[in-house]
């Protein structure tokens, strides 16, 4: 199971997108706090997440798709506007930036 911050996870659905350090991988199962993704033993081999361990820090990035979808929702007042990220020490210590 990979971890992840509700604003990751809103964007997350079964079968859909998701890319773990740069490597687009498919979801099979989303919970409250994470997510899991299948990696075949290629995959592994010629990338960097076969070195990865419990614990590891990795960067993700959610599907495009439901940004998008979000985004035409809140344009249209379907979906209120989210405010912007408030970037203090909390928000950095929270992501492992310091």
């Amino acid at each position: 199971m990979i971890e992840a911050q509700p604003e990751i996870l809103r964007h997350c659905i079964v079968k859909g997108s998701i890319t773990v350090d740069g490597i687009s991988l498919t979801i099979n199962q989303v919970t409250e706090r994470g997510f899991s993704v299948s990696i075949i033993p290629h995959t592994a081999k010629v990338t960097t997440l076969g070195l990865k361990q419990v614990g590891d820090h990795v960067n993700l990035e959610s599907d495009l798709i439901g940004k998008y979808v979000e985004r035409l929702l809140q344009e249209r007042g379907q979906l209120p506007a989210k405010p912007p990220p408030v970037i203090d020490k909390d928000y950095l210590q929270k992501r492992g930036l310091l």
